[in-house]
């Protein structure tokens, strides 16, 4: 094992949750998708969704919409995408999805638990928005997941995609996620050369830049990526070379927003940690 694998190991195993260790299990110690999967069954509730801060910035005990969308990320990249858990969830999105079947960004109940600014929600009916909704379909459409609610939701997804002129990393990744596994792919492929064209202007190239920003491993965190047909393999490996670099003493990687608390700093530093060597070795370069 690498310098920078043993330094995260020991960062996660000192302040990781339990499902981020299991990752770094699973990704870097060759071991089996089950304990992902037992750890990431703690955050799905009786209503089939999944919350309890599995996404840290909000401490909401109840299911939320981006919390569902974690929890399939994380069941796609290991490679156990249930489709009977996944049914369970696709019946609570149905019970929360607007009447144009969409998902709302956050549910009310956000709004009762310690939560960052972004995740207030207005009101006791939220819209649908893009995110995380064409995050979700797109990840069931990869699976081919049978729910009445899938076609709903691709439906949604279109009415929005085309002619959205977004240039929010939030909004475009979800849409470049549905547009890779929807079905129509003579109207994806045009949606997508449309994005592939506007994305470049809205990449940060500064390997130093802070803030809110986004940079070319963000767009494109494998070689697999849609988006890595627009970075030339030197940007890339200046990239990588700094997101190395930005391994902190401790081990883990930092992150560049302000959490509710000093719990969830540490959750959310072993989430990007593990997202970070996850890139590093998509490109090869542990």
């Amino acid at each position: 094992m690498s310098d920078v694998l043993d330094r995260a190991r020991d960062f996660l195993l000192r302040n990781g949750r339990l499902l981020e260790r299991r990752l770094f299990e699973h990704h870097f110690e060759g071991a089996s998708a089950e304990p992902v999967v037992r750890a990431l069954a703690a955050y799905q509730g009786r209503d089939g969704g999944f919350g309890s801060a599995l996404e840290p910035d909000k401490r909401d005990p109840h299911s939320q919409p981006v919390d569902v969308q974690i929890a399939f990320e994380i069941l796609d990249a290991v490679d156990a995408f249930d489709p009977l858990l996944a049914g369970r969830a696709c019946d609570w999105l149905a019970s929360i999805a607007t009447a144009d079947g969409g998902l709302p960004f956050a549910l009310p109940s956000v709004n009762a638990a310690p939560h960052a600014a972004w995740w207030a929600v207005e009101g006791q009916t939220p819209p649908a928005d893009i995110n995380p909704t064409a995050a979700i379909v797109g990840l069931l459409l990869k699976h081919g997941i049978d729910h009445p609610w899938v076609a709903k939701g691709e439906a949604y997804c279109w009415s929005v995609v085309e002619g959205s002129q977004t240039e929010k990393f939030h909004d475009l990744m979800p849409m470049i996620g549905f547009l890779e596994h929807t079905a129509d792919r003579a109207r994806a492929e045009t949606a997508l050369a449309g994005l592939a064209a506007r994305i470049p202007g809205l990449v940060e190239l500064d390997v130093d830049a802070v803030g809110y920003v986004k940079k070319p491993l963000d767009w494109a965190p494998s070689p697999l990526s849609f988006c890595h047909q627009l970075f030339p393999k030197a940007v890339l490996g200046h990239h990588l070379a700094a997101l190395e670099a930005r391994q902190a003493q401790d081990g883990g990687w930092p992150i560049s927003w302000e959490t509710v608390g000093p719990g969830p700093q540490l959750e959310y530093r072993g989430v990007v940690t593990v997202a970070a060597l996850r890139t590093l070795q998509a490109y090869g370069a542990l």
